[in-house]
């Protein structure tokens, strides 16, 4: 295992304008508002989608397809930034994990999981969760906020830096992927979410088909339907039991969508067929959610549904309420999902080493600057003690 510590960004001037997040509609109004002739405007967003989406330029100075004082009116007025890493961590397996900082203090992590024909960005879309999975650690750690598109993006630009991966390769990309499957909830945070998968599909800049990308949902049922059509990317559904009774304790929001309701909004995902299947992903519990009845049910549930499932090992943190089902039993569940017509591979474990399950490495940092503030708390008051 390797970590180290990166350098922070450069700080960019507080009155300048990010312009990594915004859609080409809104670089354009940004571009007025500093004096970019209307008859130039297509070609003047287009040339700087260009260089930050294609090429991963962060200098103005540098895109040298613009003339010299469009550059300097650019620099004076926007910047193209990347949030704060205040730690990363290799895997001995080549899982990577960053934990990023923001503006305004707020940290997620960002994942990176190699594999030997793709590479795939675990990408977060809120600071903290509100749906408290209890087998999830970063549903231990409350909701703080959404992120804009541009936070979104800015984990994926992150992640192409850190890979060398500029200019955007046609083929044999080493990020090749991308799950927004990291901290939160995607679809509790629509139009954000929405707007930076857009920027990725963009055939101009990073230019990741609606393939390759995957949008994970605990199962928010009013808004898969407008997953599929706005976005229209490939869907997970994290599922993890096949009764209310059970998914009601462990994935709290069935007690508002029950399985029925999400089984049937899944049915009706537009695009959906055999090339296009949606994937269930299934945590494996022991004794709670993997008996051999429960995989018979599983396979009841999900008939007439292109799908595939994932079967996930749970990977147990510190103070978790449950415990990994035993191996012969996820093969013995797995079996009964294969033989009914359904790809149900088991996911091999990930990262174990630098604790790469989502929410982990945030939580350590969260415990570590509470300590750091209570000591210095113990520092203050032991100064105005009488001698």
């Amino acid at each position: 295992m390797t970590q180290s510590n990166l350098p922070a960004p450069e700080a960019a001037a507080p009155e300048t304008k990010d312009l990594v997040g915004l859609s080409r509609e809104d670089l354009a109004l940004a571009f007025e508002a500093v004096g970019v002739p209307e008859r130039a405007m297509r070609m003047r967003v287009n040339q700087v989608w260009h260089w930050i989406y294609h090429r991963g330029e962060r200098d103005f100075e540098a895109m040298t397809t613009l003339a010299k004082d469009l550059r300097k009116t650019l620099a004076e007025n926007f910047h193209i930034g990347r949030p704060h890493v205040i730690d990363s961590q290799s895997s001995i397996d080549g899982t990577r994990k960053w934990l990023i900082r923001f503006s305004d203090g707020q940290e997620v992590e960002t994942v990176y999981i190699p594999e030997e024909e793709r590479g795939t960005l675990c990408v977060s879309s809120q600071v903290g969760c509100t749906l408290t999975c209890k087998f999830c650690h970063t549903g231990t750690q409350k909701l703080v906020r959404n992120l804009t598109s541009g936070e979104i993006m800015a984990q994926v630009l992150l992640a192409r830096d850190e890979l060398g991966e500029w200019p955007s390769p046609t083929d044999g990309r080493l990020l090749s992927n991308i799950v927004m499957m990291g901290m939160g909830e995607p679809l509790y945070n629509f139009d954000n979410v929405a707007k930076a998968v857009n920027i990725m599909m963009d055939p101009e800049g990073i230019s990741l088909s609606r393939r390759r990308i995957t949008l994970s949902t605990a199962g928010v049922v009013p808004m898969i339907e407008r997953a599929g059509t706005e976005i229209g990317t490939n869907l997970a559904i994290s599922l993890h039991a096949v009764r209310d009774e059970v998914r009601d304790v462990i994935v709290p929001i069935n007690k508002k969508y029950k399985i029925s309701e999400l089984l049937a909004a899944c049915q009706a995902y537009p695009g959906l067929s055999n090339a296009r299947r949606i994937t269930f992903e299934y945590v494996m519990l022991k004794g709670v959610n993997d008996s051999l009845a429960d995989a018979r049910e599983l396979v009841r549930l999900i008939s007439g549904i292109p799908a595939k499932v994932n079967l996930i090992p749970f990977n147990p943190w510190p103070g978790a309420p449950y415990e990994c089902s035993d191996w012969e039993q996820i093969e013995a569940f797995a079996d009964i999902v294969y033989r009914a017509g359904y790809a149900s591979p088991v996911r091999t474990p990930r990262g174990r080493d630098i604790m790469a399950a989502c929410g982990q490495l945030k939580s350590e940092s969260q415990k570590q600057r509470a300590a750091e503030r209570m000591a210095e708390l113990r520092s203050k008051d032991m100064q105005f003690q009488p001698s």
